[in-house]
Order: structure tokens, then sequence, then C-alpha cells
């Protein structure tokens, strides 16, 4: 409860995570795979590392525990395909409320990001689970 408290105020809430004043928002996207991821790494010295940390790191390691701790507490949730698939969802889900309500924009490069964190999450629950069942 306490990791979807915090996931749901970075994402929607906090204005140092890329959150901008009302008068300041409007409607942005990008449809284009790895134009942002891109951009960050390009202009990573410019930006500065907490920049690049946060918004390519930042959706990868946000996702990571849904991966990780959903097969744990439920033993249905334990396909990978299903975890993956879901993670997809729910950040395809994020990215449109965030475009809707302009509190953010719809970016496809977060959805690979956060894709890619619920994957590798779901990676570590299944070798610890591995080691767990050998052990």
């Amino acid at each position: 409860m306490l990791y979807v408290l915090i996931l749901v105020y970075l994402l929607f809430f906090s204005e140092g995570y890329g959150r901008v004043a009302d008068a300041e928002r409007e409607f942005r996207y990008n449809f284009v795979p790895f134009v942002e991821i891109r951009r960050f790494w390009v202009y990573r010295k410019q930006l500065g590392m907490f920049a690049l940390f946060t918004n390519i790191f930042g959706n990868v390691l946000g996702f990571m525990p849904y991966g990780f701790v959903l097969p744990v507490i439920n033993r249905r949730m334990r396909n990978g395909f299903f975890i993956i698939l879901s993670g997809f969802s729910i950040s395809l889900t994020v990215e449109v409320i965030q475009l809707i309500t302009r509190a953010g924009c719809f970016d496809v490069d977060d959805m690979i990001l956060n894709t890619l964190g619920a994957a590798l999450g779901y990676g570590i629950y299944a070798v610890c689970d591995k080691i767990r069942r050998k052990h």
C-alpha cells in the first residue's frame, strides 16, 4: 500500500519530478520511441545527473517493486508474461491520465521504461524464487 501511495504521489503530484505549475501545463506528448531517452542521454551534462537519473532510471526503478512484489503476495500472479503485460497496462493508464489531467505528459518512452522495470522486478523475483527453492 505504501508503494502505491508513493508511486501515485511521484507520478501525479510531486512538483520536483517533472510536474509543472498550473499556468505552465499544456498537452504534450511523445509517440516516437526512444526520443526522450536519447535526449536525456545526449544532454546529460547540461541537464544534470539528477534529471537523467529521475527520468530514465527513475521510471525503471519505480516499477521494479511491482514486478517483484506482485508474485510474492499473490501466487496466481507468478506468470512473467502477465506481470509484463499488466505493468505495461498500468503504465499506459498512468500516461493517459497524465495527459488528460495535465499532470505530466504522455511519453511512450516512459511506458517502455516502466515496462522494463516491471520485467526486471519479475526477473529478480524469479531468480530469488529459484534460489529459495534450491535451498
